[in-house]
């Protein structure tokens, strides 16, 4: 398919068709993200191993899925978007299975890695439904759904999974999983079309290579430093220079190459720098509060209300993810309207005023007040900020090279989660005598969310980049209105 913007509406009936199909493939993702996270302790019981063995499985999906999200996408772009996607939960199945059928935790981590080949599955369908519903309206209210779709399916998937569990053991979650993944097999291969760069060339392994390196490092550091008291920090400072080692090589061999997975020229770009550092800024910000320090103080007998780990998730995080999966479609809509960083920027600066509610209230905390800031931030960051920064990843990508940025981005979103629940669990311990630091913690979430709020504005509108397919559309309009 070609990347030449069509600014007419995509019939409905196979916009919702692709829609659909693109859904299920996000399903197999989130599943494969988050419907583990209650079932842990079952998994320890059931292998017989340790939580820290347990926990280093989950880490381990993250991290292939954020390594896989830095290429894949720039794969798609030049041998087919489709085939990779397609590829991607066909793979995802295998680990499903693989993990399933583990008899320890060994071919469990074996399994968790091979999923986390579905890590840029949100970046690709991203991509995907951009080529082939370029109308710019039609396109942001489809993106808001799907993204929004990334942040937990409202939180029942972390239900299920609790349930299947407790009912027929983890091995079961896999399955499911699995069935999922099989289902997106037939749903991307039947009802999505085919679409990849104009350009053929070959793809710049010998830039993959030190990226995923370097990234990997800095990942695995900001895991190990998450674990404050318990750190070898000896091996934090290795892993951040092997980290900085890889970027410069990275960064040499792409001013060399003939093909390279993205060109200097694009790096030094404001869509590039400016986006990557607005969502590591944001997610470093929010991360650890939402995901970490909220969950925790609602359960902190001393410092907050004493919930028990059953009935927590339905006062923070079940209704933080459903705010989000409800007002999606809401911002894609606000964005066609008004402008991606605009709204953005009204995203962040929500989430900035909800983490200030959440110091005010940490005082004093009740499940009411964890309830209404969870909604909030929920709507504001889950719903909006989180959306915006997907979508920016795609609707600033160049026409020529559309699976870079959308990679890098996701890389960004990982490495902030990762480096969120170093700094603000660091800043928290550190003040753990004042209250708890659950205040402490969250003053350092806000002062990040201000700067990712500064940085925003230095993301360029996509209309005003001439090799964007907003831009070609813009001219495209533009010409047929001086012809009119």
């Amino acid at each position: 398919m070609s990347s030449t913007p069509d600014v007419r509406r995509t019939p409905t009936g196979e916009a919702v068709s692709l829609l659909l199909a693109l859904l299920v493939a996000v399903f197999a993702f989130q599943l494969n993200a988050s419907m583990l996270s209650p079932a842990l302790a079952t998994m320890e019981a059931e292998l017989n191993a340790t939580a820290a063995q347990i926990g280093l499985t989950q880490t381990a999906f993250f991290t292939a899925a954020a390594l896989f999200s830095l290429f894949l996408p720039r794969w798609g772009d030049l041998i087919g978007r489709r085939k990779v996607l397609v590829g991607m939960m066909l793979v995802t199945g295998i680990g499903c299975v693989v993990a399933a059928l583990a008899p320890n935790v060994t071919v469990l981590f074996i399994g968790r890695v091979i999923q986390g080949v579905a890590g840029p599955t949100v970046p690709l369908c991203l991509i995907m439904l951009r080529q082939q519903v370029p109308n710019e309206k039609q396109y942001a209210l489809y993106m808001g759904i799907l993204t929004s779709v990334n942040g937990g399916i409202g939180g029942v998937d972390a239900l299920a999974g609790g349930w299947l569990a407790g009912t027929f053991g983890f091995r079961s979650i896999f399955w499911v999983m699995a069935g999922f993944c099989v289902a997106a097999v037939f749903a991307v291969q039947f009802f999505t079309r085919e679409s990849r760069a104009k350009e053929h060339q070959p793809m710049d392994w010998a830039g993959v290579l030190p990226l995923a390196i370097a990234i990997g490092a800095l990942l695995t550091a900001f895991n190990e430093a998450g674990k404050i008291q318990d750190a070898n920090w000896w091996l934090v400072v290795l892993l951040v220079a092997v980290g900085v080692i890889g970027v410069v090589v990275f960064w040499n061999v792409e001013k060399k190459v003939a093909h390279p997975l993205v060109t200097v020229d694009y790096l030094k770009q404001r869509r590039t720098w400016a986006l990557l550092l607005t969502t590591l800024l944001t997610m470093t910000g929010v991360f650890a509060i939402m995901n970490g320090l909220i969950p925790n103080l609602a359960q902190d007998p001393v410092n907050g209300p004493g919930m028990s780990a059953g009935i927590v998730s339905w006062w923070t995080l079940t209704p933080y993810a459903l705010a989000g999966l409800v007002f999606g479609p809401v911002a894609g809509l606000l964005a066609a309207k008004f402008g991606y960083k605009k709204i953005l920027q009204v995203g962040i600066a929500g989430t900035f005023l909800g983490v200030l509610g959440a110091i005010f209230m940490s005082a004093s905390p009740t499940p009411v007040t964890l309830l209404i800031i969870s909604i909030f931030v929920g709507i504001t960051y889950a719903g909006t900020a989180n959306i915006m920064l997907n979508g920016l990843g795609v609707v600033l990508s160049p026409a020529d090279n559309q699976g870079y940025l959308p990679g890098m981005n996701a890389g960004a979103f990982n490495l902030g989660a990762g480096v969120s629940f170093a700094v603000l669990f660091a800043v928290a311990t550190i003040f753990v005598d004042s209250s708890g630091g659950y205040a402490a913690g969250m003053v350092a979430g806000a002062i990040l969310l201000a700067c990712a709020f500064l940085t925003s504005f230095l993301i360029p509108q996509p209309e005003t980049i001439p090799d964007t397919l907003a831009a070609e559309a813009a001219r495209k309009t533009e010409g047929v209105t001086h012809n009119a």
